[in-house]
């Protein structure tokens, strides 16, 4: 009777002892997680940026024999004027179209031309749009005077949109910074990461981690990459061809091709340059705009799901439900997530058929 009642006690003092340690273990990584949270999005987007442009930093590394801080040094610098530079002239464009119009409502030079006939047949929106247009055109101080209430709750918000971009853009720059940082170590982070992968997914972590490298450069290029060609064609066109206000309709059409809805901006600016250029340059911005908006149909089977093991499908509904749920981040962290879940499955079913078979 002494053994069972020794042997049940030295369970229970195992028992709690390992209780013990796994509760500490939790808490300290809970805490760990606490003290890191404000800077969990900055160390992610630098991971995700470091992991896409990777196979960019190796070619110029090797391009300066080999010198990795320096090689870091000169890709910081070159995607910080890349972020930055785009920025600063947007900016300088869109002020300068807010001092224009601002200038000529103060002179009373401000011109709205008459909406066109065909306006008012427009389904749905047609009479109301054509009663505010004419009304602008007629007086756009008294029609602004009239709109006082809706601008009052506008403007806040407007305000705190322009807050928010601006952080994101310094939010974006510290994580260039931060990837910089990654690639100066890249070799040390990559062993990290192997034995990461290891520990979690055993033999299959080799495939999984180049699975998971291989994903955020697909999204980057497939997604993120044609929104930005996408965008830098409109900005041409919407500059060419005078569009008022071009960097703030490069800024919404950039928004929106992320978003996968790029035409709802380029439908509204096609309508406005019919009202105000002559129909030739019109006919020939909206061809351009067909162009802009449909390329993506052949970019993104060219791009997206390059180089991964798994179907483009899976890549794109991870990207944009991962939007959807988790905002941009959720681009890159839905389609590494459905990927890896993806292969882990598969090999869960080909390892259940084998068993099936060796029975």
């Amino acid at each position: 009777m002494t053994m069972p009642l020794a042997f049940h006690k030295s369970r229970v003092k195992l028992a709690l002892e390992s209780s013990i340690h796994v509760g500490l273990a939790i808490l300290l990584v809970t805490s760990c997680l606490l003290i890191l949270y404000p800077f969990l999005p900055l160390l992610t987007w630098g991971v995700l940026i470091a992991v896409s442009a990777y196979p960019g930093f190796k070619k110029l590394q090797s391009a300066l024999g080999g010198r990795g801080t320096l090689s870091a040094v000169l890709f910081t610098v070159v995607l910080l004027a890349l972020l930055i530079v785009p920025v600063i002239l947007l900016a300088e464009t869109l002020v300068d179209a807010i001092q224009t119009i601002v200038t000529h409502f103060k002179e009373g030079s401000l011109i709205i031309p008459p909406p066109p006939a065909k306006v008012a047949s427009w389904p749905m929106i047609g009479a109301p749009l054509n009663r505010l247009w004419a009304s602008a055109s007629t007086d756009v101080t008294a029609l602004i005077h009239s709109l006082t209430p809706q601008l009052k709750t506008i403007v806040p918000a407007v305000f705190s949109a322009s807050a928010g971009l601006a952080l994101t853009v310094l939010q974006f720059t510290l994580a260039i910074v931060v990837s910089g940082v990654l690639l100066a170590n890249a070799q040390h982070a990559y062993e990290v990461i192997c034995s990461l992968c290891n520990r979690l997914f055993g033999h299959k972590g080799p495939e999984v981690q180049q699975l998971m490298g291989a994903t955020i450069r697909s999204v980057t290029t497939g997604i993120l990459g044609v929104a930005v060609i996408q965008t830098l064609l409109a900005g041409i066109g919407f500059l060419v061809f005078g569009l008022p206000g071009a960097g703030l309709w490069t800024v919404l059409f950039l928004i929106a091709a992320v978003l996968q809805v790029g035409a709802l901006v380029l439908a509204p600016a096609v309508i406005y340059m019919f009202t105000i250029a002559s129909a030739t340059n019109a006919v020939v911005f909206l061809v351009w705009c067909l162009v802009v908006a449909l390329m993506d149909n052949f970019l993104k089977p060219l791009l997206l799901g390059r180089g991964i093991a798994v179907p483009i499908a899976v890549v794109f509904l991870g990207a944009i439900g991962g939007f959807v749920t988790f905002g941009l981040i959720g681009l890159f962290i839905g389609a590494v997530l459905l990927s890896v879940g993806y292969k882990l499955f598969l090999a869960w079913l080909q390892e259940d058929s084998v068993i099936a078979q060796e029975s």
